[in-house]
């Protein structure tokens, strides 16, 4: 199988330099039109496909977009592994603004969301005990660490509904728990790619302390744009270091995120759904058709 790297970009990224061949694409799924059309091109000779989460412009809230179009989306055009990027705030004082957390876990507390491909008619559980994949962690991990970004590894992400920041209850109760940050979108992004069968990592840029901090006070737009206009170079430079890394060659998924959909179809062929069968087709048509 050959390398195609989805990268998904979050707020303040809404395109990738360096691409050779580039074309913004059109897609369509059965579950609506992604937040924007797709940036394909090559880097490096890896195919490489970008999708600006918000749309270019910055017109989807965390809650209208949707996610399960932009999986399917990059699972149509044959990405295999993907990178999502995206803001946060943190809840520690070594997470600081400017940092980089390579994200490991996740506590999904959105609520006003589809998250699943699957449903009445074709039943499906897959595990999200460890929603991220290692391999590309590494990857990712590496490539940041190259352009001198201060790199967390490993870290659990609060997803929350939004789009209002937190109270201050609300995120003295998170850092609590032991959360390391706070955003409003890899929910249930990691989920879907989890389904989709697409290796799937997260750099959570850090922008601002949420509202914790008894130093900084309650977060503000116009510090997070400051903040994040940073990110976003260090973001470039490490997208553009991923295909040396990842190679065109691809092996199968040491974590088995490639085989994810094997065991998890519950409902009994004779009793599947037609149209959710081929609704799923792009989704789950390897192990539909075995």
């Amino acid at each position: 199988m050959k390398t195609k790297i989805g990268i998904i970009g979050g707020s303040g990224l809404y395109d990738i330099d360096g691409l050779t061949e580039r074309q913004w694409i059109p897609v369509e799924t059965p579950w609506g039109p992604p937040s924007d059309a797709v940036l394909t091109g090559q880097l490096d000779g890896v195919d490489m496909v970008f999708l600006p989460r918000h749309g270019r412009g910055h017109v989807q809230t965390p809650s209208s977009i949707n996610y399960r179009a932009n999986i399917a989306a990059l699972k149509q055009v044959g990405v295999t592994d993907v990178i999502s990027l995206s803001a946060c705030g943190s809840f520690h004082d070594h997470m600081a603004p400017g940092d980089f957390v390579v994200v490991d876990q996740f506590i999904d507390r959105t609520f006003a969301r589809e998250k699943s491909f699957f449903g009445p008619g074709l039943v499906a559980h897959v595990s999200v005990a460890h929603p991220t994949c290692s391999r590309l962690m590494d990857h990712i991990e590496t490539a940041a660490r190259a352009t001198g970004v201060t790199v967390h590894r490993g870290g659990t992400y609060l997803a929350m509904e939004g789009p209002q920041f937190s109270s201050m209850a609300e995120s003295l109760m998170y850092k609590s728990w032991g959360c390391d940050v706070i955003g409003m979108t890899n929910m249930p992004e990691a989920k879907l790619a989890r389904e989709a069968e697409l290796c799937y990592a997260s750099i959570a840029m850090v922008t601002d302390y949420d509202c914790w901090h008894p130093d900084h006070g309650a977060v503000q737009v116009a510090d997070v744009i400051r903040t994040m206009h940073g990110n976003t170079a260090k973001a470039k430079q490490t997208v553009a270091a991923l295909p040396r890394l990842l190679q065109p060659d691809r092996l199968p998924c040491p974590c088995g995120c490639d085989r994810a959909l094997e065991f998890a179809i519950m409902t009994a062929p004779d009793k599947r759904d037609p149209l959710m069968i081929e609704q799923l087709r792009t989704i789950a048509g390897r192990v539909l058709t075995a």
